[in-house]
């Protein structure tokens, strides 16, 4: 039983450190990011609009329903220009930076902003237009562009139907467009392995298992460390 309390105390107090670390930000959360604009770009959702040049704040909306709702601020936040709806694209290789990709536009017309990927995630947000502007797009890109059917407030946005619409207003399924989940290799072991393979595998996972017990206090405080820094 004094193991048991012992092991409880210390969780609590871990946890409590780990809300005090300063690398432990609501921007984890909610995706904050500042991007400035040194050209006009295209934002839609409640608010469509093209953003003049200049410095905007994304954040994701604490929806409990849906984590791919943004909303653009001004520099300070205390102006909302658009909520956007968007759906998680997949990449596999993430960065350190946030990357934001535009749809192709003829000369002098603003870009028309498409993803938006959060330093380190490999999942982002791929951002839906309404369904004539997604045609409209759809014809100057020359393949499907994400869209919904209705029209979006406040109150729809959470519940919005999405799907793909080709240059000549077709609907087809949103895989058209983005990748919703990592693809998956399956690898099978010969025919004529047996069963050696899997037990020796099954001793390293053993072993591997006994370590980390021995060593978890030490893996705890140096994960500690990291977030941190």
């Amino acid at each position: 039983m004094s193991r048991f309390k012992a092991v409880v105390i210390v969780s609590c107090l871990a946890l409590v450190a780990l809300a005090l670390l300063p690398g432990v930000k609501a921007d984890e959360i909610n995706k904050k990011t500042i991007v400035t604009f040194n050209v006009p770009v295209e934002v839609p959702g409640v608010g469509a609009q093209v953003l003049p040049p200049g410095t905007y704040v994304f954040k994701l909306v604490a929806s409990p329903s849906n984590r791919h709702i943004v909303r653009i601020f001004n520099e300070d936040e205390t102006h909302v220009y658009t909520t956007i709806l968007a759906i998680a694209n997949y990449r596999a290789l993430s960065t350190g930076k946030t990357v934001m990709t535009f749809r192709e536009r003829a000369a002098g017309e603003p870009e028309a902003i498409r993803t938006w990927f959060y330093p380190g995630d490999n999942w982002g947000h791929e951002f839906v237009y309404d369904k004539k502007r997604a045609v409209e797009l759809a014809r100057i890109v020359h393949e499907p562009v994400l869209a919904t059917t209705v029209e979006l407030t406040p109150e729809t946005i959470e519940r919005a139907p999405i799907v793909a619409v080709t240059p000549t207003g077709e609907e087809v399924p949103v895989a058209r467009v983005v990748q919703t989940q990592p693809e998956q290799r399956a690898e099978l072991l010969p025919q004529t392995a047996g069963f050696l393979p899997l037990l020796a595998l099954a001793g390293l996972l053993a072993v591997g298992a006994g370590i980390a017990l021995s060593f978890g206090r030490k893996s705890k405080q140096a994960k500690v460390k990291v977030a941190k820094a």
